[in-house]
């Protein structure tokens, strides 16, 4: 047992330095600029022989939760330098003047009060709150009827739950522009009533954006009720049936209980999406619209949602520390609103 144990040790101390000699080694020859073929192969197996050393050694406390830190260091790392270092960044940057590349001074809370004073910027909040609501019940609903029709012993559903999902793999910007043209050249040919387009007026282009939004999502939201439909235990639906439970029974007494927490999944990605629409309102509308008396002001963004608002401000303004203040508000307000609806939504499944 001793033997077996000071062999391990010898090999993991092998591979150890092993490991380290040749990872020194090519970071060297990198430092030095020298142009051999064998430096990243010299990186690779040297950080391969580091793992095998930590992950052999016997003696080494909790080495092989240190290995799984490091296997997940790629992830880890990424995660940190595409979202938290940024997310931290961002938040200093909105309590500077920062234009992008530098800042010149702190100004505080400045930005954050200059947003509440923006009128267009609080009708982008409204808008937004306002759409989320439709989205959330229409979605879900049109999503859920098609799951059911989906799973049904109709012929051809493959090619029907295909032809539905079809829409969400057509990317925001294209998928806007084919709308376009939709309501400005088809709609109104064939409703003869009509002699404008949709796009419009800012009502009625709020309601196209809905329409375009469900068009497009429903479909990916459907397949994952179709998911948790197919998860009902069949012998509970005989059983139901054998009770002389009819269709509607079955539905809200027994699938809809059931699949409680597919609809917990969906709701949540339904509004987080939702609140981040951005690629369908820029192609669709661009966010403008006339609205004639909103806290005293003429506001020309009509159809212009929260994201949309952030971009324009930072992106075609310029003033890149007042949208990050506002992008900073946005994603406080979604995190808030996305953890209010998993509690709730899990509080209604144990109900359930």
């Amino acid at each position: 047992m001793k033997e077996a144990s000071g062999s391990r040790k010898l090999f993991s101390l092998i591979c150890l330095i092993g490991g380290l000699v040749l990872l020194i080694w090519s970071l060297a020859l990198d430092f030095m600029g020298t142009k051999a073929g064998y430096r990243g192969a010299l990186l690779v197996i040297g950080i391969i022989g580091i793992i095998a050393g930590m992950y052999f050694l016997p003696t080494l406390k909790y080495h092989r939760t240190l290995i799984y830190v490091i296997f997940l260091f790629p992830l880890l790392f990424a995660f940190a330098v595409t979202v938290i270092i940024p997310l931290f960044l961002g938040l200093f940057y909105s309590f500077t003047d920062w234009n992008g590349i530098r800042y010149k001074e702190f100004v505080g809370f400045a930005n954050y009060a200059r947003m509440f004073r923006q009128p267009s910027f609080i009708w982008s909040i409204l808008l937004t709150a306002l759409f989320v609501v439709f989205n959330m019940i229409l979605v879900n609903l049109v999503a859920f009827l098609l799951a059911l029709l989906c799973t049904s012993k109709l012929k051809g559903m493959g090619f029907f739950r295909a032809s539905y999902f079809l829409p969400n793999l057509i990317g925001g910007i294209v998928l806007g522009y084919i709308w376009q043209f939709i309501f400005s050249n088809v709609v109104t040919k064939i409703f003869s009533g009509m002699k404008y387009s949709m796009l419009a007026s800012t009502n009625t282009a709020f309601i196209a954006i809905i329409i375009v939004y469900v068009w497009q999502y429903a479909g990916y939201i459907m397949l994952i009720y179709i998911t948790g439909l197919n998860t009902v235990p069949g012998d509970v639906l005989e059983a139901a049936n054998i009770d002389g439970a009819n269709a509607t029974q079955t539905l809200f007494q027994i699938k809809i209980p059931m699949i409680a927490p597919t609809i917990t999944i969906c709701t949540f990605l339904t509004l987080t999406s939702a609140f981040k629409q951005f690629d369908v309102n820029l192609s669709l509308t661009n966010g403008t619209g006339s609205v004639a008396n909103f806290m005293g002001n003429y506001l020309t963004n009509g159809t212009q949602m929260l994201a949309l608002n952030i971009y324009n401000t930072a992106v075609v303004e310029n003033e890149y520390a007042f949208g990050q203040a506002k992008a900073f508000l946005f994603f406080i307000i979604l995190a808030c609103v996305s953890i209010l609806q998993v509690r709730i939504s899990n509080s209604k499944e144990v109900e359930l």
